[in-house]
């Protein structure tokens, strides 16, 4: 089953240094690709540029550079192109992103910028032979009135010209099937695009509500119940515990995904490769011959 691993620019050497780690990991396992994300607001616009332009120099790993909207004019945007273009990199994933500081706050467009990601996947293609993906939602965007005029974005996105989508991250497998669904009901020509879905090991409780929240989206109630049993009631969370969960609820989804067609598993790495490693095993991945057992449980 072909997977391809999400990274974030790290904040400093010793994140750094952890996200190489975890690359040299992955690219023995052979991704299909591997993305790197962009902050809010394009605060990390130049450690993305950089990090994505050294796995496109440095390694063999494909790499997949988010470019977002966000506080920048058409110019910007056009200059960042440009610069992925310089580093050999030719695979976007446009975004219109998030608001810096309160990512669920109120989205207001550069006077000189593009309001919506259909735009700026236009604003790509007509600067050179790049291939596009955009961003979909399952649960639909936080920002959309409802699930079928987020399936109308999702569709306008591909007919601008976008190859694929990525979705966030989602903790309930009916949800992507029926994105599926709705899109192939809109247009069947854009349906037969890769619909990748995103998934995220969960290691922490916490952690994980805190990212559904940031998101807009919704940990279900199953899901949370199992989360919290294993967390236990102490002033901490049992980590192993809710690992353990994590693993199996990973697991479990992906095993569907694959029976449902899925062209891809798309894992959030948070920059660690242990927890995605072990999911790929349980899916019959040869990680420990690959690894070696020292380095799967470092």
């Amino acid at each position: 089953m072909p997977f391809s691993v999400e990274f974030m620019p790290p904040r400093d050497a010793e994140g750094e240094a952890r996200l190489w780690r975890a690359v040299r990991i992955f690219e023995r396992l052979g991704p299909a690709f591997v993305s790197m994300t962009y902050g809010a607001g394009g605060s990390t616009r130049d450690r993305t540029v950089r990090i994505a332009g050294e796995l496109a120099a440095e390694t063999t790993l494909l790499p997949v550079a988010h470019l977002t909207a966000v506080n920048h004019s058409v110019a910007e945007l056009r200059a960042l192109v440009g610069a992925y273009a310089d580093q050999g990199i030719t695979n976007i994933l446009a975004l219109r992103g998030d608001p810096p500081g309160d990512p669920l706050g109120e989205w207001v467009a550069h006077p000189e910028g593009v309001q919506y990601a259909e735009e700026l996947v236009r604003l790509i293609e007509r600067l050179g032979d790049f291939h596009v993906g955009v961003a979909s939602f399952p649960e639909g965007h936080h920002r959309a009135p409802d699930l079928d005029h987020d399936t109308q974005n999702l569709v306008r996105k591909l007919r601008a010209g976008a190859e694929y989508s990525i979705s966030q991250m989602f903790f309930d497998v009916d949800h992507y099937l029926r994105l599926r669904d709705r899109v192939h009901a809109a247009d069947a020509e854009q349906a037969a695009k890769p619909l990748i879905p995103g998934l995220m090991p969960i290691t922490s409780l916490a952690s994980v509500r805190r990212m559904v929240q940031l998101s807009g989206s919704v940990l279900p109630p199953a899901v949370d119940a199992r989360l919290s049993a294993a967390a236990g009631d102490g002033p901490e969370e049992d980590r192993a515990a809710v690992r353990a969960v994590g693993i199996d609820l990973a697991t479990e989804m992906a095993e569907r995904l694959i029976a449902e067609g899925a062209p891809c598993l798309h894992f959030c790495s948070l920059n660690f490769a242990k927890a995605t490693s072990e999911v790929l095993e349980r899916l019959g991945a040869d990680v420990r011959e690959v690894l070696g057992a020292p380095a799967l449980s470092s």
